[in-house]
């Protein structure tokens, strides 16, 4: 093949949620562009984006405590809830409008509405999450939540988890219907479906080598062909590093300044798993409860229905583990070969400063079986050891920066770090991640695309309605764009509005 045939206008890197995500805003904003997709392996959506690597919930801060933080005063700050929680209600419009326009179909094969929760214990707890519900409940975006301690209330809501209770402690517990399971795995699959059925030519089982710029401004991204051994080049205007917890060093080979004094820390996930009908038919929701004193925000709780392959299964976790890869599928030399002389003491930084996640770990990978047991029994009082099985679930990469905060500050979400001239931009991070992939790529747009980003507007509010509207501070637009949005998603009975409505 020439190398005039191995230019393209856009490569993507990963067949995750990200890439997914991105090639499909494109190829609506820009049809005639062309786009390839690089992916080490044989399918779309195996690694992070896989339905069994990641708990699965639409993350809109209806049920996570650690998006709500206590000030000194003791008043309750939802400003980060609300941020996520408009960042969902993105993805959620992008899903709709590709359901409806049938680039994607059977959306009840990705998304079902499902209960979430928060669940506390203590009279401390208690007060906090009575304070939080009421602050929450004067904003639109959560309405319909409701707030009870009262034991025959909590019985009706999650009788599994009443069951067998003895502790004389106080308990208290949110629940609002709007929440959703989201297979983010099926959801990729579907997208990539789509996205060559558009003619972008997607490469499974092929891993990239390098990245580097070239004299003529391109990107030339050196690829292993892992089914025919051969090394292939190929050029690209623009590329996307959507790797997960690959991203990182993929990012480092570009050489950009801005990949410096980045590092990254892994962290592995178990859960628990139950598929006993009896069992699984008896919760119906997904409840959060509270961190453990000490414990890193990505270690709270959570006891979670869910459905993959049509199947309702139960899920309580995460309990932290540790490696050295950067992904599953990874190398053990992953970690090591992250660390470069210009994040050389980022890292340092980091490991004096984190010694609490450090202890936190060790006392995770000591858990015996039945330890672990015995948390779920925090929640589930009666839980038998035969009706539960350990899952790994995926590696995810915490982002270690400087910031003004400090050096080598450990970052706790999702964020996009790319060049000057946006010609190359990667995705860094971990939760809330794939609930909010729409608004990220938004951003990645915006970034990199800046001659092009105006005269798109039109058809991103036609894609997602609320584009740069607070629909916070806009109750009435928020109702007609959930009413539309359920009806098409099949989460709700609502009739949906006319577009009209929308502008």
């Amino acid at each position: 093949m020439s190398s005039e045939h191995k230019k393209t206008d856009v490569i993507l890197i990963g067949a995750g949620v990200m890439s997914a995500t991105l090639g499909a805003l494109l190829k609506e904003l820009a049809p005639d562009w062309n786009i390839k997709v690089f992916e080490k392996l044989a399918g779309a959506g195996e690694e992070s984006s896989n339905e069994w690597n990641n708990a699965g919930t639409g993350h809109a801060a209806l049920c996570e405590l650690n998006y709500t933080s206590e000030k000194p005063d003791g008043s309750v700050d939802i400003s980060k809830a609300v941020k996520i929680n408009e960042q969902f209600q993105l993805s959620r419009q992008f899903w709709s409008y590709l359901v409806q326009h049938k680039l994607i179909r059977r959306p009840q094969d990705f998304i079902m509405p499902i209960p979430h929760m928060s669940w506390v214990e203590g009279e401390k707890n208690v007060a906090f999450l009575n304070k939080r519900f009421k602050a929450l409940s004067q904003n639109p975006l959560f309405q319909g939540m409701e707030y009870s301690e009262d034991p025959r209330k909590l019985k009706e809501w999650v009788p599994l988890m009443m069951e067998g209770r003895t502790s004389q402690e106080p308990v208290a517990a949110t629940r609002i219907t709007s929440g959703t399971d989201v297979n983010f795995g099926a959801l990729t699959r579907l997208l990539f479906d789509h996205l060559q059925s558009r003619k972008v030519e997607v490469h499974y089982r092929h891993a990239i080598k390098d990245i580097k710029r070239t004299g003529d401004g391109l990107w030339k991204v050196k690829v292993h062909n892992l089914s025919s051994g051969q090394t292939e080049s190929h050029s690209a205007k623009f590329v996307f590093i959507g790797a997960g917890g690959g991203s990182l060093s993929l990012l480092q080979k570009t050489g950009i300044p801005e990949s410096r004094h980045i590092g990254g820390f892994p962290v592995s996930g178990l859960f628990l798993a139950c598929d006993n009908p009896e069992v699984v038919e008896r919760h119906h929701a997904k409840v959060y409860g509270k961190a453990k004193l000490g414990a890193p925000p990505m270690s709270v709780p959570h006891l979670d229905t869910r459905y993959i392959n049509n199947k309702k299964a139960l899920l309580f976790g995460p309990f932290a583990g540790f490696s050295p890869k950067f992904l599953k599928t990874g190398s053990n030399l992953d970690l090591i070969g992250s660390v470069k002389p210009n994040n050389l003491f980022t890292m340092l930084a980091a490991g004096a400063k984190e010694m609490a996640l450090t202890r936190y770990l060790i006392q995770q990978l000591m858990l015996s079986c039945e330890q672990r047991m015995n948390e779920l029994r925090e929640f589930i009082p009666n839980a038998k050891s035969g009706d539960w099985k350990v899952v790994v679930a995926g590696q995810r990469v915490q982002v270690i920066k400087d910031t003004p905060d400090g050096r080598g500050t450990l970052q706790f979400g999702t964020e996009v770090v790319s060049a000057a001239d946006g010609s190359v931009a990667a995705l860094l991070g971990a939760s809330p991640g794939a609930s909010t992939a729409v608004h990220v790529m938004l951003e990645v747009l915006s970034k990199c695309f800046p001659q092009h980003i105006k005269s798109w507007e039109p058809k991103i509010r036609e894609m997602i309605p609320s584009y740069g509207i607070p629909l916070a501070s806009r109750p009435e637009l928020l109702k007609d764009i959930m009413a539309s949005v359920n009806q098409t998603l099949g989460l709700g009975e609502e009739e949906p509005q006319k577009q009209a409505n929308f502008r």
